[in-house]
């Protein structure tokens, strides 16, 4: 009988650190994961959903960590899971940074870099980079974010194994196609304030040429800002959809490039 309970109590050790395992790879990626990670989210809710996501990833995953852990010691196996944690959230972030460099591009383009816009509690941004990711959020819980980060979630321990450190080099790269793949989408989706600005601007420029007398700055501000509003008015369904369809593309297993 005390060697029943002996033996109980191993196993249930074990899956406890195994459990812990899935949790320290779920609550790295947690710190970078749109809409669940955000700095305006209290603390105890962060630390729900990561409970949630490991109790539904840990069926699929339990018996790799538990043979990684008879092979390896449990601290051993932390920093790796950290690592793949991080590299996962920061796929899913990054098309948030899109979604701020359009904004903050949008409003340095437009005259209006100086109106900010802090309701997401992070570093000062241009109001329109706070309206375009805050409907980008919405966008992406809509399109089943959640779903999006388990199936993620199931790839990433095929790609990076618990207990395996990923290859500096592919990881470095990867980081980089992700970053340039960011500021492309970022730049695209502001292409029409950057045209209007230039429109706008050489506009200006013959006026100003034309009647050299006329404060053309007094009468252009007022225009472009305008402009800017109607432009965002009508352009942000567009902008929002060529986003969400890039989100469905790159939070799938096949786009993720992991």
């Amino acid at each position: 009988m005390i060697i029943d309970d002996i033996s109980i109590s191993d196993l249930s050790q074990d899956l406890v650190l195994a459990f812990a395992l899935i949790v320290f790879r779920v609550g790295a990626a947690m710190a970078l994961l749109p809409a669940f990670g955000e700095q305006v989210v209290p603390v105890r809710i962060k630390l729900g959903a990561t409970m949630a996501f490991s109790a539904i990833i840990a069926p699929f995953v339990i018996d790799e960590a538990s043979a990684a852990l008879s092979q390896a010691d449990f601290i051993e196996l932390i920093g790796p899971e950290v690592v793949a944690g991080l590299a996962f959230g920061f796929l899913f972030r990054a098309l948030v940074f899109a979604l701020q460099i359009a904004g903050s591009v949008a409003a340095q383009a437009t005259s209006l870099s100086q109106f900010f816009g802090g309701g997401l509690g992070i570093d000062p941004q241009p109001a329109f980079s706070t309206l375009l990711v805050v409907a980008g959020l919405c966008l992406a819980v809509l399109l089943g974010l959640h779903i999006r980060i388990i199936e993620l979630f199931a790839l990433s321990y095929e790609v990076f194994p618990v207990g395996t450190w990923a290859a500096p080099a592919g990881l470095a790269d990867w980081g980089v196609e992700q970053s340039a793949r960011a500021f492309g989408l970022g730049f695209t989706l502001a292409g029409p304030f950057v045209l209007v600005s230039l429109i706008y601007n050489l506009g200006l420029g013959v006026i100003n040429r034309a009647m050299p007398q006329l404060m053309v700055a007094l009468v252009g501000a007022p225009a472009i800002s305008f402009g800017a509003l109607l432009i965002l008015l009508l352009a942000s369904p567009l902008i929002l959809s060529v986003w969400g369809q890039t989100f469905i593309r790159i939070a799938s297993p096949e786009g993720a490039g992991f």
